[in-house]
């Protein structure tokens, strides 16, 4: 039997309790996402459904996908429905949410998006882009304004059809301040430190490097009416494949396309510097805060730094899972070893590190889960200078041992050796020509930590020692912590 696909019209075929929160035929596209991926819709769009229905105020989110047309096509098709199930312990609890109400193809739908962007009734941008959409150059951490597809943007007509969320948006900002449409708070929430200031400096970057002759004063007058607060959100969402597909279909009734799942935990901390209105995120448990600083710090270092570490060591130890790498004798040890051992570097303020740690054990444990570790390496040039090497140049810097992060260091050059791994990055040609043959160890490690932007940590000449006398162990898929 072929099920009815999903949409507002087989809602009355499901039983309450799998009902979005609100009536979606009550929400307003009052916010702009960009990233159409399966954590906003498991994240940001939960609470602002929960919000919602807790203040019947009519927020509704149009998304926006950078690139993917195919997965517009099938949301719209279901009238931009989905089912989020949470994989508990216990068993899985499995519902539909409402809060996105339309979605856009950013490249497509240029004029379209602009038009949302300029909206004054459109006062909340959000975007999970991942830390590769911000074309940060690694040496000044601005706009990378040599990248051929910033470039390109750059040299484009700003109501064309360009290519990066940068572009788009500060395009769209430019049109919003020309119309004088009231202010409008960005929220980046992506996991990067300082990811509010980080967006804030690209997006003005794009608008002084382009052609515009107004620029100056777009500038002057976004200085007033934008603003970027920083955020933190966390919940693990794995990628969800056919067997999930069929089981929330199972679940619902109904055919869902585009289902997605996650772990029960969920936060959300923001920089209380909003300046237009927004949903009362509050009430399903959103914290707002003067400075997010220690939760973003200990969120990256801590639970994205334990992640990354699993990732590398554990597809070198033949893992494929998050939940592989705990039943593994070295997982739970890597964890609270390498909490440990960053936890000096967390400021006051935030979580307790070590309550923190044993919460992330709990949370990494989940049979339910199955967080694949290719997912988590994915784009890892990007993720460690983030994760890792912050806090392994504040260590190294007042003389503290650095093992456990020296470790996962070396399972990650280990990793970027042609032809090694499938991991997908944006530096692979890059990482793999660090890697000449005959070749000091020692030399390849300081070459990678160049590639990365990491030049201070290349001229460490005792790290880069330690890093590569970590290989050896590694290759023949020994674990030493």
């Amino acid at each position: 039997m072929t099920l009815p696909p999903l949409n507002r019209t087989t809602l009355s075929r499901l039983a309450p309790e799998l009902l979005p929160a609100v009536d979606p035929a009550e929400l307003r596209a009052r916010i702009v996402h960009f990233g159409l991926g399966a954590f906003h819709r498991a994240h940001q769009a939960v609470y602002t459904e929960n919000a919602a229905a807790h203040t019947g105020e009519p927020w509704g989110i149009t998304a926006v996908a950078p690139r993917s047309s195919g997965t517009v096509r099938t949301l719209r098709d279901q009238d931009c429905l989905y089912s989020l199930t949470e994989r508990r312990a216990g068993g899985s609890v499995c519902r539909v949410v409402g809060a996105v109400v339309d979605a856009l193809a950013m490249g497509p739908d240029a004029k379209a998006v602009d038009a949302l962007l300029a909206d004054p009734e459109v006062t909340v941008v959000t975007l999970t882009v991942t830390e590769k959409g911000y074309h940060r150059s690694p040496l000044t951490g601005g706009l990378d304004t040599s990248a051929a597809s910033v470039a390109a943007d750059l040299a484009a007509r700003p109501d064309g059809p360009l290519t990066t969320v940068v572009g788009r948006l500060a395009a769209g900002l430019a049109a919003r301040t020309r119309a004088g449409a009231p202010p409008v708070s960005v929220v980046s929430c992506d996991n990067m430190a300082g990811n509010g200031t980080a967006l804030g400096r690209v997006v003005r970057d794009f608008v002084r490097a382009s052609a515009w002759p107004d620029r100056d004063e777009v500038l002057d007058r976004m200085a007033g009416s934008v603003a970027y607060p920083a955020t933190v959100v966390d919940r693990i969402v794995p990628a969800v494949g056919e067997a999930d597909r069929m089981a929330a279909s199972a679940a619902l009734g109904v055919r869902d396309a585009l289902p997605v799942a996650g772990e029960p935990y969920r936060q959300w901390v923001l920089e209380d510097s909003f300046v237009a209105p927004r949903p009362s995120w509050e009430r399903d448990g959103a914290l707002f805060v003067p400075d997010v600083t220690p939760y973003q710090l200990t969120k990256l270092r801590l639970l994205n730094g334990s992640h990354s570490a699993l990732a590398h060591l554990g597809l070198l130890a033949g893992c494929a899972t998050i939940a592989d790498t705990m039943a593994a004798d070295w997982g739970e040890s890597v964890v609270r070893a390498l909490c440990g051992e960053v936890a000096p570097t967390l400021p006051a303020g935030g979580p307790d590190p070590v309550d923190y740690a044993e919460d992330l054990i709990l949370r990494f444990r989940n049979p339910a889960m199955r967080h694949l570790l290719r997912q988590i390496g994915s784009d890892a040039s990007l993720k460690i200078v983030e994760r890792w090497l912050p806090a392994l140049r504040e260590l190294r810097g007042r003389g503290a041992g650095t093992p456990v992060l020296e470790l996962a260091l070396a399972a990650w050059v280990h990793g970027t050796r042609p032809g090694t791994t499938a991991l997908t990055d944006p530096a692979a040609e890059a990482l793999a020509a660090c890697w000449p043959v005959p070749a000091r160890p020692a030399d390849t490690v300081r070459a990678l930590l160049r590639t990365v932007g990491a030049a201070d940590l290349a001229g460490d000449d005792a790290l880069c020692a330690a890093v590569a006398d970590r290989l050896p162990a590694l290759r023949a898929g020994r674990i030493e912590i």
